[in-house]
């Protein structure tokens, strides 16, 4: 068990060390350009993943530390502000479904200054390639994390028959393997998946420099507190009140 996870804590910091290097040479600096010009200007970072690549959504959008000017969005809005029905939740069907794409991008208050950021392993799903497809014809800049490994291996459910890495203007390699996971065992089974980790970690260094960024240039970034500390609620709710139901959606929603 020892040696298991010793090769796992390797798979994950070799990884974790080649994203370093490749944010040391400024090939991260492109989607760091992105956000900061789009919260310059007033935007909010619209983030997008679905199944485990939610995960990257979550480290973007609305945690401490982050910043709030972020919106994830979720299949799951579709049954709850939409009218798709709950039996449609956490099936292979709904993330695959192109058509979900233009209902999730009118679902929301979504502005021109607004920048997309898309995780997908496979970077193949229908929901995934089209809503980036919306946003890049709606005018808006995409960022995409994706397992180039995997991508290159498969087809696209979508019927353009592109890939998200096709589609984004800028693309973030996660590093993940075909399948993602890392740890073959001799039942031909592989476990020990990484692309949530290496996707998490991407999306901190993404805040972190834009964060950077915007301080070069004067302005003091709206970074969430974390709500359990004292003052965390005030602090937040003042700032999330500038964008209203751009980042809190169901805040703003009529009295049943």
């Amino acid at each position: 068990m020892a040696e298991t996870l010793a090769r796992y804590s390797g798979e994950v910091s070799e990884r974790l060390r080649a994203i370093d290097q490749l944010a040391a040479s400024g090939g991260l600096d492109p989607a760091v350009q992105i956000m900061a010009a789009s919260l310059q200007a007033g935007g909010v970072l619209q983030a997008f993943g679905t199944g485990h690549s939610q995960a990257f959504a979550m480290e973007i959008a609305g945690r401490a530390g982050g910043f709030i000017p972020t919106h994830a969005i979720r299949l799951e809005d579709l049954v709850l502000l939409g009218k798709r029905p709950v039996t449609a939740i956490g099936t292979a069907e709904f993330e695959r479904d192109f058509t979900v794409a233009d209902e999730l991008y009118e679902l929301y208050q979504i502005e021109p200054a607004d920048a997309f950021l898309i995780a997908s392993n496979s970077g193949a799903n229908g929901s995934t390639v089209g809503l980036a497809l919306r946003a890049k014809r709606e005018g808006h800049q995409v960022i995409a994390v994706t397992s180039l490994l995997h991508s290159q291996a498969v087809v696209s459910k979508h019927p353009s028959g592109q890939r998200l890495f096709e589609v984004a203007d800028v693309v973030i390699d996660n590093l993940a393997p075909f399948g993602d996971a890392v740890i073959e065992s001799p039942d031909g089974i592989a476990t020990g998946a990484v692309s949530s980790i290496t996707a998490a970690y991407i999306a901190q260094l993404l805040t972190l420099a834009t964060g950077q960024r915007l301080r070069r240039a004067g302005i003091v970034p709206p970074i969430y507190l974390s709500a359990n500390i004292p003052g965390g609620d005030e602090h937040n709710n003042a700032l999330e009140e500038r964008f209203g139901r751009r980042v809190k959606p169901y805040r703003y929603l009529p009295e049943a």
